[in-house]
């Protein structure tokens, strides 16, 4: 039986009236399942910030807490001290802090360029009122020069303030434990909750992938290719595949899963059901 531990599940704003719509009867069905949390992405210099300001109202107070993200690469200290100052007035208690993407055709990298920059700032103009999630990468960050030089960016943003991580997501568990106790040499022990990614379409998980640097095995590839268009296998193959890996995860001691739910319902709810975490 699989150990029970915590969940969390992430939405990005949508582009339209309908799109709030339909994520607002899908925020409905997985609060069903009593998550920790619900985070809202926050785009490229905070590109998407009325959209993402407009679902976390509409999330906020609802029960479930949300987490916003927010992002520092191309902005500068007194707007992000007007958001952290907004959600602190909304009782919002936990930030996902990132540096973000810098905004097509911006030179420049802002006041806070990095994430360890933007975790400090929240530390020095809001103090302990936030629980600091920041991001993880068990596989490297694409743009690191070196894993070492990874993992010590890594210790700067739990030293500037960070409470805990989420990781990119990955499909090799043992990239997340060699992660794990390359962090524990460091002295390193806050809660690292791998991200996982649902399979549901294979175009656009190899997308999502090669935009993020994270790795898909070669046998989860070659599966995939044998599907074609045969959206109910890939969706069960996928499901298959993930619902093993969240088990090792939990086996092996995550502290935590964080779902990318691509804004819908299934197949997060079943993966919830079938790990029975609910």
């Amino acid at each position: 039986m699989t150990k029970r531990v915590p969940f969390s599940f992430e939405f990005f704003p949508t582009k339209t009236d309908i799109g709030a719509e339909k994520l607002r009867v899908v925020h409905q069905e997985l609060q069903l399942l009593k998550p920790e949390f619900f985070s809202v992405t926050y785009g490229a210099g905070g590109s998407t910030r009325e959209r993402t300001l407009a679902a976390i109202n509409d999330f906020n107070g609802k029960g479930t807490p949300v987490a916003p993200h927010l992002s520092c690469i191309g902005d500068d200290k007194a707007r992000i001290a007007e958001l952290l100052d907004l959600y602190k007035s909304q009782g919002i208690d936990r930030i996902v802090a990132l540096r973000g993407d810098l905004p097509s055709g911006q030179v420049g990298l802002g006041e806070l360029p990095y994430a360890q920059d933007l975790v400090r700032f929240i530390r020095e103009h809001s103090g302990d009122h936030f629980k600091i999630e920041v991001a993880a990468y068990p596989e490297m960050h694409p743009q690191a020069e070196t894993f070492d030089k990874d993992i010590q960016h890594f210790v700067e943003k739990v030293k500037a303030g960070a409470n805990a991580a989420i990781t990119q997501f990955f499909f090799n568990p043992d990239a997340y434990f060699y992660f794990i106790d390359r962090l524990a040499k460091q002295a390193i022990d806050i809660p690292v909750a791998p991200g996982i990614m649902p399979i549901t379409n294979a175009s656009n998980l190899i997308r999502f992938a090669d935009g993020t640097g994270a790795e898909i095995p070669r046998w989860i590839r070659k599966q995939l290719a044998t599907y074609g268009d045969d959206s109910a296998s890939i969706k069960a193959f996928g499901h298959e595949v993930v619902l093993k890996l969240s088990e090792r995860l939990i086996a092996g001691g995550a502290p935590s899963l964080h779902f990318y739910t691509m804004n819908h319902t299934e197949p997060n709810r079943q993966l919830i059901l079938d790990l029975g975490l609910a």
